[in-house]
């Protein structure tokens, strides 16, 4: 396949009138539109406005799509122990696949083709297929919680463990390398030392395999860290072994000198989710100050509750400009910054090498944007209005390994609209309140 249109390949490339070849899951080519026509003239065309690499969503939380709008104007752990967590608690295993399937359809259709996924406790399978269906890469794992957890997703840490050994096993390079897992505990409010340590045990037994969780959100999240463990959060996931570079670290909040320091020294990644931690007060991460220290920070959408979209334009907008007021400085983040923590950097973050610019010999995973849109009007930089004034829904292309999953703004891979439907019917039946009753008991 040829995708035309105006090429945005990278954050520093753009050609006006080109085309991206694709042969099987790989990119040939990438140049001028005339030239590669004539070259590769058996390749069916798709025109788009503008053609871009897929986005990654460095932090997310798809089976939590079933719980938007239920818990808004809360602090996070208000937010977390009194409705999302009791809502993870109360899914069955059919309800957890639509739930994964719903949060895959909105990122597929609104041009994320990678996502660093926080699953739930149970139903991890169900999760895991959902995405090898859709097509989506990723890189997924089933959430650790062992203690200050409500019924339902409090586990025995060894019996934990194991589970996370299986599905390590069952699923780690599975459609054709296309998911890949990360060891998820969910954060150290609710993690005991031992299945923290057995995180990094069981990460290292395991070539490729990372570890992803929350870091230093919430100042009440870092209070309970240091009241347990007399250290400040990210010291104590040092101390723990969970930083280094197959680590990746959600939001980092809260952070003094030493820790940044520690995470720069480990090459420890970063995920910065601006619409979450502006929706739940949480804070301004300092973003500026990770990347003056080379640490690699990608981008994230969090969860739909506390988002409340999985639009990773919106996202970009958000982060750029929320530095630039934190800083009070019209020059940090520039477009170019942002795109890459969208796309490259994610892609490292996420260990999937060739991921994240059009450039050949890279994997095709490739999105293509209409511009028929009076925010695009007119068009002077490509990349500002990717950036600044393009959304999810002006995605009308999404291809992941070579495969197409949307085209002409259609999804090809799944019905869309029964899993809307699907998804409301489930949502509705949802009864939370003895769940919550629970969940408030243990809330730190």
């Amino acid at each position: 396949m040829r995708i035309s249109g105006t090429i945005i390949a990278d954050s520093s490339t753009v050609i006006d009138d080109g085309t991206v070849v694709v042969d099987g899951a790989e990119i040939v080519a990438v140049g001028d539109r005339e030239r590669l026509a004539q070259q590769y003239p058996d390749h069916r065309e798709q025109s788009c406005d503008l053609v871009v690499p897929g986005m990654v969503g460095g932090h997310i939380h798809s089976v939590q799509s079933l719980g938007r709008g239920i818990s808004d104007d809360r602090e996070l752990l208000d937010w977390l122990f009194d409705y999302i967590l009791p809502m993870e608690a109360t899914l069955t295993a059919d309800e957890m696949e639509i739930a994964a399937k719903l949060g895959y359809l909105e990122l597929i259709e609104s041009g994320t083709t990678t996502v660093i996924d926080h699953l739930s406790v149970a139903h991890a399978d169900r999760a895991f297929e959902a995405a090898g269906e859709m097509g989506i890469r990723g890189l997924l794992g089933k959430v650790l919680m062992d203690q200050r957890s409500p019924e339902g997703l409090r586990e025995d840490t060894d019996e934990a463990l194991a589970d996370t050994e299986r599905l390590i096993q069952k699923y780690h390079g599975s459609f054709d390398d296309r998911i890949r897992y990360a060891v998820t505990p969910r954060f150290a409010v609710s993690c005991t030392e031992d299945c923290l340590r057995g995180c990094r045990e069981l990460a290292d037994r395991y070539d490729g395999v990372r570890i992803h969780t929350h870091a230093s959100e919430n100042q009440g999240e870092i209070e309970t860290v240091e009241d347990d463990t007399g250290m400040r959060n990210i010291q104590w996931l040092d101390e723990v072994g969970l930083t280094g570079d197959d680590v990746v670290l959600a939001h980092c909040v809260w952070t003094d000198d030493e820790e940044r320091e520690l995470l720069a020294e480990t090459g420890t990644h970063v995920t910065h989710c601006p619409s979450s931690n502006m929706k739940l007060a949480s804070g301004i991460a300092p973003v500026v100050d990770y990347l003056d220290r080379d640490i690699n920070v990608a981008l994230g959408n969090d969860g739909p509750p506390c988002n409340n979209t999985l639009d990773p334009f919106t996202e970009m907008k958000q982060a750029s400009t929320l530095q630039k007021v934190d800083q009070l400085d019209p020059t940090v983040t520039p477009a170019e910054t942002i795109f890459e923590m969208a796309t490259v950097n994610g892609a490292e973050a996420a260990g999937f090498d060739r991921l994240g610019k059009l450039e050949e010999g890279w994997r095709a995973d490739i999105v293509g944007l209409s511009t028929e849109t009076t925010r695009a009007t007119p068009l002077y930089d490509p990349l500002s209005h990717l950036v600044f004034a393009a959304r999810g829904e002006d995605v009308t292309f999404t291809m992941v390994d070579g495969s197409v999953l949307v085209e002409d703004g259609e999804v090809t891979v799944a019905d869309a609209d029964a899993i809307r439907e699907e998804a409301v019917e489930v949502a509705e039946s949802l009864d939370l309140e003895e769940a919550r009753q629970n969940a408030q008991e243990l809330k730190p």
